[in-house]
């Protein structure tokens, strides 16, 4: 199994449970600022997670 495949499944997941922890805070949210910056915060960590997760899966060439 490849290691960079594993590690972009991590790093995919991660990025799923980011982008779904910050969509819960945007419907729970009551507008204070501290709600605002952990909703930015888990939102773009979580983005970027997801998107080289995808990216590191999707370049990595399989060898048998």
């Amino acid at each position: 199994m490849n290691l960079k495949r594993v590690f972009g499944s991590v790093l995919t997941i991660l990025g799923i449970i980011g982008l779904i922890y910050s969509a819960m805070l945007f419907v729970n949210t009551s507008g204070g600022a501290k709600n605002i910056k952990a909703l930015i915060i888990y939102g773009i960590i979580g983005f970027i997670f997801f998107l080289s997760g995808i990216n590191l899966i999707r370049t990595t060439k399989d060898e048998a």
